[in-house]
């Protein structure tokens, strides 16, 4: 079994910032689903997705769904992006390991393989 952390930073302003977050979301969900252990971070201006992704009607919302138990968003970022209300309302977990930042360094400790979109 792996242990993968799957973090994205794309921002949600282009053509390819969709597509990272997409690449990034469909690699956690097949991880997910092979059985192994996985988390999602949102980081950076990749924050910015927790409320397009919790529309419905947004394309990648199943995808999202998919992983939502595993995903959580950095909390610094989300105050400095200004998604701290939305990331609230989404109800995914806000990371404040590492002077208010998710702890890359504890997820590779733990074993995880880092991969970032």
């Amino acid at each position: 079994m792996s242990k993968v952390s799957v973090v994205v930073l794309a921002d949600t302003g282009s053509h390819e910032g969709m597509a990272r977050a997409a690449n990034g979301l469909i690699t956690a969900k097949e991880f997910k689903q092979g059985g192994d252990q996985v988390s999602v971070i949102f980081d950076g201006a990749g924050t910015k997705w927790i409320a397009a992704l919790a529309n419905p009607e947004h394309q990648l919302h199943g995808l999202y769904e998919a992983v939502k138990s595993d995903t959580a968003v950095c909390d610094f970022c989300a105050k400095v992006f200004g998604v701290e209300d939305a990331v609230r309302q989404s109800g995914v977990a806000v990371l404040d390991e590492y002077e208010h930042h998710p702890s890359l360094r504890k997820l590779v400790a733990d074993g995880y393989q880092v991969i970032t979109f």
